[in-house]
């Protein structure tokens, strides 16, 4: 086969670059099914990968990209054939194994999930990894009691890829919806997406902080983490959960041990990362169904080609993105 394209992100004591460049089958890592990439996604770990001080690549060089939709190739593995219409996120991808960013990808084959009926190649990757974590966040708390009957569900982050895609999924549900962000000029995007009110991160950030204050919230799905955290923590209904998946706001915060103790408050570690496939594969067929958002394509911030990645990537990190970047190859 001729050479493919592909964005390898290279790194020496004195250099860090990120270049597309050519690319051939045997140059690819180990894996039993190789896939013609169709579409990839940014997401926050891919602008770290493109970061010289991202430090989420294991070893260099590396092609980014957590996330990969496309058919399938050739497969040493019977669970999928040449023609198979196949996704992958998360696990190694993009930041151990070579990922998304390239025309072609060879993977293991425990990490391929089949094309849900009902999603394309490009609606998979407007959602990605930050859609399956939203989908995971949401499961998480319905499984430990949340439903709609019980009040409004905050969304922290809610112009970002796991915000953007909850705000829409627990809209599609029924659920009383509230989303939180720092960005005014987006509150009409996140009430287009189904959200019922917009919050001010200031709201969340009050002057003096309580360890208990009036139970308000039912749920939370929480991609930013950080000391805001506390405030939401003490506002949550009796048994209500926090889906916490993500650390835009900061990996630490300090917080009181009465919402656990007194009002039943449960923390709800969300990783989409190493999620078994027996899970995976199961909510992937969800998200193609009752999860699908109904504004799926307004979540979609711009479309790059390979050459427009590392651009993207940048104003990811400063914050500029609402909703996702597609990468189409």
């Amino acid at each position: 086969m001729e050479s493919f394209g592909a964005l390898i992100v290279e790194r020496s004591e004195e250099q860090f670059t990120a270049n597309v460049k050519d690319l051939r089958l045997e140059d690819l890592p180990p894996g039993e099914v190789t896939i013609r990439v169709l579409y990839s996604g940014i997401n926050y770990k891919d602008a770290l990968a493109l970061s010289p001080t991202g430090r989420v690549v294991h070893a260099y060089p590396m092609v980014p990209g957590v996330d990969l939709a496309g058919t399938v190739v050739s497969s040493s593995d019977r669970r999928f054939r040449e023609g198979d219409e196949v996704l992958v996120t998360s696990y190694e991808l993009g930041t151990g194994h070579y990922g998304g960013f390239s025309t072609y990808a060879r993977v293991p084959a425990d990490w391929v999930v089949p094309l849900p009926q009902g999603l394309t190649h490009r609606e998979a990757m407007i959602l990605g990894t930050a859609g399956f974590t939203a989908a995971l966040s949401i499961q998480r708390m319905e499984e430990n009691g949340l439903n709609k009957e019980q009040g409004p569900v905050l969304v922290r982050g809610a112009t970002g890829g796991v915000g953007s895609s909850s705000v829409s999924m627990l809209a599609a549900l029924g659920y009383e919806v509230e989303a939180s962000t720092g960005k005014s000029e987006d509150h009409q995007y996140l009430l287009d997406l189904g959200a019922k009110r917009v919050l001010t991160r200031e709201e969340l950030t009050p002057s003096v902080s309580k360890p208990l204050n009036k139970e308000y919230w039912a749920g939370s799905v929480d991609p930013v983490g950080g000391n805001s955290l506390a405030h939401v923590l003490s506002r949550m209904k009796y048994g209500g959960s926090v889906a916490l998946s993500g650390l835009t706001g900061g990996g630490e915060f300090a917080a009181s041990v009465f919402p656990f103790i007194l009002r039943g408050v449960n923390v709800l570690g969300i990783d989409s990362v190493a999620c078994r496939v027996e899970v995976r594969k199961p909510l992937w067929e969800r998200i193609a169904k009752e999860l699908k958002p109904k504004g799926l394509e307004q979540t979609v911030y711009q479309e790059v080609t390979l050459v427009g990645v590392s651009e993207a990537a940048k104003q990811v990190l400063e914050g500029k993105v609402r909703g996702r970047v597609l990468v189409r190859l």
